[in-house]
């Protein structure tokens, strides 16, 4: 059976996140999407640990579990968390994001009992615990072997085990003698398979992408996710489907362009600087305007670690299918400012009340029945997307990446290097 799942999301308990994240509004959400399967999140805090004991009820049998008292229960529930660690490695300070996914209630006590003493559990749903990430996994793993920890959104250029400001150059230096416990990486909105298939120190590692969203609206749960085909949906089917990568169970997964994600490319977001890794280079990574240092992009990140040129593709892996959000594509299409507007629900709607969820208008829709419900440019939007044929321009320095559906104003705009009216050449 196919199996769409989010993993990584976050509950109203973590900063910046919507106040009205709860487990009711991210099952209803996540069937509006067409998950299957979405992480619980933040089950460290211990307010948040109570929502989840008082509003989930266990699947039996399964090691998942679903809404108490809910008639519809077609989406399921993994115990999941992400924390940071920030401890000192060869006189430098590390900040890195790791995710941890349980099978039952009991064993989160216990790994919440065990973390407590590092750090303060209730001051934010993704705490920060004072233990370098070897001793996390050891206590992560010594709880319970069926537990699985590995690195959360591994480029991002803050708090993450790739990340250019404070992370390492390879995983091993980060989980050292440990790293034989960690069996994933997940790749982050600003990379993609392709770009992580060019460090052969990434092989051994299952690579999965989730929407670390912090709220529940379509624009942001499940822009990214993972497809299994599994016997049975079960916490044991998906956790062997990852460690066995050669298992052919993750079937592909669903990536934003990477130039959405909000760190793509290396840039000053106050002085609308926006440069591609050669151009980066070419100005030694020092911001043309104030002279300040750049911060550094994902896709510069990759290209100093990798050992592989751009196009490279290993054999017997999991495929990938990139998509953007519906409500996204829409937006670009009517022109207006943001998904969230009246208009945009409108069609938003009616295309979820003929086609049931997201992924089925975005994926196997044929367009002969989107003409039937939408006008022909959202139609047609829609299948560009499907087939690949858009541009992004690059997102930097926390500003999320721009979909451009006309490929002569993208042409312009992506190979420019700049955004917001700036001119490369004017330096």
């Amino acid at each position: 059976m196919r199996i769409i799942a989010d993993l990584h999301i976050h509950s109203r308990y973590s900063r910046a996140t919507s106040p009205r994240m709860d487990l009711k509004e991210i099952a209803r959400f996540a069937k509006i999407k067409g998950l299957h399967l979405v992480g619980s999140g933040d089950f460290t805090h211990p307010k948040w640990f109570d929502q989840i004991t008082d509003f989930l009820t266990p699947d039996p049998g399964t090691g998942l579990y679903k809404i108490a008292g809910n008639t519809d229960n077609s989406v399921r529930f993994m115990l999941t968390t992400e924390v940071c660690t920030i401890f000192d490695y060869k006189n430098s300070v590390k900040k890195v994001h790791h995710l941890i996914f349980a099978p039952t209630l009991d064993i989160l006590a216990q790994i919440n009992e065990g973390l407590k003493s590092y750090g303060n559990l209730e001051s934010d749903g993704r705490p920060i615990l004072k233990m370098n990430a070897t001793e996390l996994v050891e206590k992560i793993i010594g709880i319970s072997k069926e537990n699985l920890i590995f690195p959360a959104h591994i480029w991002t250029p803050w708090f993450s085990a790739l990340g250019a400001f404070s992370g390492f150059d390879k995983i091993e230096d980060c989980y050292q003698d440990m790293t034989k416990h960690i069996y994933a990486i997940e790749t982050g909105l600003s990379s993609d398979p392709p770009m992580n298939w060019r460090l052969s120190s990434l092989d051994n590692f299952t690579l999965l992408s989730n929407s670390d969203c912090h709220s529940f609206w379509p624009w942001r749960i499940g822009r990214e996710a993972n497809v299994f085909d599994l016997k049975r949906l079960s916490y044991r089917e998906v956790i062997n489907a990852i460690k066995n990568k050669e298992s052919q169970q993750l079937n592909f997964t669903i990536e934003t362009d990477p130039g959405y994600g909000k760190y793509h490319w290396t840039g000053h977001r106050n002085c609308h600087i926006s440069l591609s890794p050669k151009q980066a280079k070419r100005f030694n990574s020092i911001c043309p305007v104030c002279r300040k240092k750049l911060t550094k992009g994902v896709d510069q990140r990759v290209d100093e670690l990798a050992d592989r040129p751009i196009n490279y593709r290993p054999k017997n892996r999991p495929g990938f299918l990139r998509l953007l959000p519906l409500s996204e594509v829409i937006t670009a299409v009517l022109n207006v400012g943001s998904p969230s507007t009246q208009v945009v629900w409108k069609i938003y709607n009616e295309l979820i009340k003929n086609f049931h969820d997201e992924y089925s208008v975005m994926i196997d829709t044929p367009e002969s029945d989107l003409q039937k419900v939408v006008d022909s440019p959202i139609a047609n939007a829609i299948l560009k997307v499907r087939k690949g044929d858009f541009r992004v321009i690059p997102g930097f320095d926390g500003t999320y990446g721009q979909l451009d559906l006309d490929p002569n104003t993208a042409e312009t705009k992506f190979h420019s290097g700049m955004v917001q009216q700036t001119n490369i050449n004017d330096f």
